[in-house]
């Protein structure tokens, strides 16, 4: 298997090619991308199989900011025949000799021509499961800890079939963890920070990290989409905008709201854990903010959204990145870093800073 797909934002494929050459020549992977912009996908295709196998084997999937999803491309392009496309499919992977995988998952690009094509994975993914099961390919019963079998469809005639390991790749369908926006959010950028918490926090530390009497602030709160977010998790919240607040969820009690600059803003005590930020501005400035914060004891813990230009957005976000990461350097702290363009950002990648 000399070929990763890797599936991204559509118009976002030049990032994903740019973070996957990145980080692949950094492990000695070398290789060129084949992409076409607002496909919502692309495919790295490296010069030596075994060195790609091996970096997709060791290298941390949850470090990729761009990619949604990715895996090893199994053969070539597949010819899908509208009178059996599972046959196709089954061929092909009995040739490949896999291990026996324990799932099946039949995906298309986050487009709006891909989204016509989940009619047809969904007819496709019940026989094609009972084919692969039949053949061999596939355990009798779904087993979470196997190989993932994807069948990314391009078109009803065009497919390829890839594998994943679900040690070191998104658990979600299509890469995609779809969310339901509240009736009571005053604004849809509430389900930003769900995904963020969801993303970047285990459940297991929810209990301790995300809990009722916690202080937070939210620097550009109004109209209190991300404010909602912590209120609903019984949080004390001090929200910061110049603008208005939702009249709910200053009724709750749990909300203060001061119309001051967020740049301007100090905290009057040391006792806020959360520090949120989605604030329109330069993402330099937000990342100095964000610095100051935490190397000045007001916070423990931040999540907040980069606007990025609209080119060399990869090369942007590294180098705001690794501005703030001396920054942490030489104040001598150790700060954890997680990153990722998530599903319902648009222009911005929002990021998790953690005290270690």
């Amino acid at each position: 298997m000399k070929q990763l797909i890797l599936y991204c934002r559509a118009g976002f494929e030049k990032e994903c090619a740019a973070e996957i050459q990145d980080k692949a020549g950094q492990h000695g992977v070398f290789g060129y991308c084949k992409l076409k912009n607002d496909s919502a996908y692309m495919v790295f295709e490296a010069y030596d199989s075994e060195a790609l196998a091996k970096f997709y084997r060791d290298f941390p999937f949850e470090q990729l900011v761009f990619v949604r999803q990715w895996a090893l491309v199994i053969g070539d392009l597949i010819e899908l025949p509208p009178t059996d496309r599972v046959s196709a499919v089954v061929e092909l992977a009995l040739g490949a000799e896999l291990s026996p995988c324990g799932e099946i998952r039949v995906e298309y690009p986050d487009t709006n021509d891909g989204k016509e094509l989940s009619t047809l994975a969904r007819k496709l993914t019940v026989p094609l499961r009972q084919s692969l099961r039949q053949a061999g390919v596939m355990l009798a019963k779904q087993q979470s800890r196997a190989p993932v079998l994807h069948l990314f469809l391009l078109s009803g005639k065009q497919a390829y079939l890839a594998l994943s390991y679900p040690e070191n790749s998104s658990e979600l369908e299509n890469g995609i963890r779809r969310l339901k926006f509240p009736n009571d959010a005053p604004s849809r950028s509430t389900l930003k920070l769900e995904e963020a918490f969801l993303q970047f926090i285990p459940r297991d530390e929810w209990e301790t990290r995300l809990t009722s009497g916690m202080n937070a602030v939210d620097l550009g709160a109004s109209p209190g989409g991300w404010t909602y977010q912590l209120v609903i998790r019984s949080m004390m919240v001090v929200a910061i905008d110049n603008g208005l607040m939702d009249q709910k969820l200053m009724d709750t009690g749990q909300v203060k709201h001061f119309q001051v600059d967020g740049f301007k803003f100090r905290p009057e005590k040391r006792n806020v854990h959360w520090l949120v930020c989605d604030m329109i501005e330069k993402p330099d400035r937000v990342g100095q903010l964000i610095c100051d914060w935490l190397i000045k004891g007001w916070c423990q813990e931040s999540i907040f959204n980069l606007k990025l230009p609209m080119k060399k957005r990869y090369e942007t976000l590294q180098e705001i990145l690794g501005q703030m990461q001396t920054r942490f350097d030489e104040a001598g702290l150790a700060v954890k870093f997680q990153a990722k363009h998530l599903y319902h950002d648009r222009e911005e990648v929002t990021v998790h800073l953690c005290k270690a």
